[in-house]
């Protein structure tokens, strides 16, 4: 999708890099697909902000995905492709042949008016999702499951798109976006293409006022802080961290730390790091 910058009549779009949403077919979602979620505002169940720079925001309603993809053998028309204020890519919606209708994950060059189906028997084709023992090596695929009935995973981002690189046994070898190359079980579902929605990247909001209506909150640099309350703050005018390396508000070194759990269960099925 193509990206619209805009004239410089104010300061706000002096910079600003806009989608222009050509690929969008309607501008209202499928009620019956749709739910609140309630604000977290970045609280976990204490009430406590667990992740931060989080609160307001526009209002929205959640799309619910089908990252199962478990309705098998049955064909289903994409009806529209549609915006999702929860995720960076883009949605289809499905209409099955009993009714039934679904959202999707947009992959790129699926259109209105396509086919797609699910299941063993399902061609290798953009859209369509099957076990990864049926899929080919070499096959871009998006949405991977990591245990066969959860639900999709990995590669979901707007552009991304993982690789089927060698099947031996009861396990596939799957390249991620990061270059990491894991172990998938054979018998899990995984979609075929790339997520589309590809120029996202592109995108520059211009000013602040679009970072807080995606629920942005403003984010202050440890060195402007008080010491009492950040390692790096304190001094006087403009002073350096004073310490061997850059640290969290909490102590907890940062910027190449390593917090990975030195015995995590999924580290027999990493085969080769992203770094």
């Amino acid at each position: 999708m193509p990206v619209r910058e805009r004239r410089s009549l104010t300061n706000g779009q002096r910079f600003r890099v806009d989608l222009d949403y050509s690929e969008l077919t309607v501008s209202k979602p499928e009620k019956s697909l749709l739910i609140k979620l309630p604000k977290t505002s970045g609280r976990d169940w204490r009430g406590r902000i667990s992740s931060r720079h989080r609160g307001g925001g526009n209002k929205k309603l959640y799309r619910v995905i089908d990252f199962k993809r478990d309705k098998d053998n049955v064909p289903a028309k994409v009806v529209s492709i549609e915006y999702d204020p929860y995720r960076n890519s883009f949605i289809a919606l499905l209409n099955y042949a009993d009714g039934e209708k679904r959202y999707i994950l947009a992959p790129l060059g699926l259109k209105v008016g396509d086919m797609v189906q699910s299941g063993t028997d399902a061609d290798i084709k953009i859209g369509n999702a099957l076990p990864i023992k049926n899929i080919p090596v070499g096959t871009m695929l998006h949405s991977i499951e990591l245990s066969a009935g959860k639900g999709g995973a990995l590669a979901k981002a707007a552009g991304a798109f993982a690789s089927l690189v060698a099947k031996e046994g009861k396990y596939a070898t799957i390249k991620l976006p990061s270059g990491e190359q894991r172990l998938v079980h054979i018998a899990c579902r995984a979609t075929i293409g790339q997520v589309g929605n590809l120029d996202v990247k592109n995108v520059y909001l211009g000013r602040a006022g679009r970072m807080r209506h995606l629920g942005r909150r403003p984010a202050v640099r440890g060195v402007a802080m008080n010491p009492c309350d950040h390692p790096h703050g304190g001094g006087e005018g403009r002073s350096p961290i004073g310490m061997p390396g850059p640290v969290t508000p909490w102590g907890q070194p940062t910027l190449g730390y390593k917090t990975r759990k030195k015995r995590n269960k999924s580290d027999k099925f990493i085969i080769i790091r992203r770094k």
